[in-house]
């Protein structure tokens, strides 16, 4: 028998707040199954077992494109993945799916209100200037009415925790959001690597999503059409998040397109191109960013997009997914009035807290932004995947003079954060036989909220781990991996 690769009395749970371990070293309520079984493996049973994932992944060809950072070949990488999974009790997660429906209606209430009467902006719950400034707001979307009065039909929020164990958002993702796919795959190659933990857990599924969004898809079909055709319109191969398009293009029974296999008719509706002739679409699920998506009204040099998709979609023609327009909420500006906004348009109080915010806007903000740099972390109102933050505890005295440059030169485009010590969960690092095998890592989640006719909440999400020790910066284009999410309906 080899030797217990795993020595819980050398995990150390202190420095922030573990999902699955106590400071004193004990499981947290529902993890003790979880940790028996991890610690009954040998070493080289652990190694097999991370080996077995690793070569499930290249199996099934998960994998992601870096393009920038120390990694940017443009080459595709296999999708980091962790072993141990993340539990979240059944009991948690109604309150938080709860939360994020509720989020949501605020969101696609504001989006609506932006694009018709405007009365947030009057009331002032939020100050115009904010959203006539916002790069994301859409002129030509003035008036138009998507089905059901939503926008953002796809939304993917991210949440953390802080070291004492209390839930945020950190941010709200409304244009493109991607990782489902990978929250899919995760659970698969779970299944084949620790069969025995489903019988430990009453696990709850997530395999259902591609029929979800498929139903939701198809409920914003213009109404004349029974049997309405859904398309996934990506930018091609060399996207870093193609192998998604692809994966629930297949899953949903849907076509993979490009934007030259469609075309616009005269009677503004959309057609794909087929050997066998033109064929009628009624649904876009758009994985390109909107001044890509018409050249005829956004960038006149897009190869991407189809010529006189906004008139046809403008004209209920087809239905687009999600809404160009959306990336207006998908502001971390405007994302600090959400709390706001719950309330306005829905005479509710949050259930879900906002990180506390700095709008760099705002001048008293503003100086205490620039006078405290070094302990906060600065983002741009509409960058994703970790790209153009300041993480200010860890910059350069040279990174921050150039942030508050830049923060001075343009200050509507900045709001700032404390730097917040995310929450961790045991994570296999190292190489075999090390005692140090086992260590926390920090993490976030990434719940998926579909919109359409209903809403639908994922039971979990993507958690996404910071594999670099002491790092918060979880993408996976900075370094970062994924875990399985468990939502599990009783506490062992």
């Amino acid at each position: 028998m080899g030797k217990v690769a795993i020595d819980w009395k050398q995990y150390d749970a202190t420095a922030s707040w573990d999902e699955l371990v106590t400071p004193a070293g004990r499981a947290r309520s529902g993890a003790g199954p979880l940790l028996r079984v991890l610690s009954r493996l040998t070493d080289a049973e652990l190694t097999e077992r991370q080996a077995a994932a690793e070569l499930a992944i290249r199996s099934m060809g998960i994998t992601f494109t870096v393009y920038s950072g120390e990694d940017a070949s443009g080459i595709d990488r296999a999708w980091p993945f962790d072993i141990v999974p993340r539990l979240i009790r059944k009991r948690e997660w109604d309150r938080i799916s709860r939360g994020l429906k509720q989020r949501v209606r605020a969101l696609n209430a504001f989006i609506d209100d932006v694009y018709h009467g405007q009365r947030a902006l009057r009331d002032g719950v939020v100050p115009a200037r904010y959203v006539r400034k916002s790069k994301e707001f859409r002129q030509r979307c003035v008036g138009i009415d998507p089905p059901h009065g939503v926008w953002a039909h796809v939304c993917g929020t991210d949440l953390v925790r802080d070291r004492d164990g209390a839930l945020y958002v950190l941010e709200d993702n409304l244009r493109v959001p991607s990782g489902v796919s990978y929250m899919l795959e995760n659970r698969a190659i779970m299944k084949r690597v620790f069969p025995e933990l489903f019988d430990d857990y009453v696990i709850h599924p997530v395999d259902d999503y591609p029929q979800r969004l498929a139903a939701c898809l198809r409920s914003l079909a213009p109404q004349s059409r029974s049997s309405p055709r859904v398309v996934v319109l990506t930018p091609g191969i060399h996207n870093s998040a193609y192998f998604e398009h692809t994966y629930l293009a297949s899953v949903m029974g849907a076509d993979l397109v490009e934007g030259t296999d469609l075309t616009v008719g005269k009677d503004d509706c959309v057609y794909m191109k087929t050997i066998a002739g033109r064929v009628r679409v009624d649904v876009i699920y758009r994985r390109i960013d909107d001044l890509f998506l018409d050249p005829s009204v956004f960038n006149p040099n897009s190869m991407l997009g189809v010529p006189g998709l906004m008139r046809a979609w403008q004209a209920g023609k087809v239905a687009l997914a999600n809404a160009p327009g959306c990336g207006v909420a998908d502001d971390k500006v405007i994302y600090t009035f959400v709390p706001d906004l719950v309330r306005y348009f829905l005479n509710e109080e949050p259930i879900l807290a906002n990180v506390p915010s700095y709008r760099c806007v705002e001048k008293e903000s503003r100086d205490y932004v620039l006078d405290n740099l070094d302990k906060l972390v600065v983002k741009p109102a509409n960058e994703s995947g970790g790209y153009g933050m300041l993480m200010g505890p860890g910059a350069c005295a040279k990174e921050r003079t150039a942030f508050a440059r830049a923060v001075r030169a343009n200050p509507r485009n900045y709001m700032a954060q404390p730097m917040l010590t995310l929450s961790s969960a045991p994570t296999l690092v190292g190489p075999p036989g090390s005692d140090q095998r086992m260590q926390p890592r920090h993490l976030d989640l990434r719940p998926f909220i579909l919109s359409g006719a209903e809403t639908y909440v994922t039971m979990g999400g993507l958690t996404r781990v910071a594999m670099k020790k002491g790092s918060m910066v979880v993408n996976s284009s900075q370094g970062g991996g994924s875990k399985d999410t468990w939502v599990v309906d009783l506490d062992p």
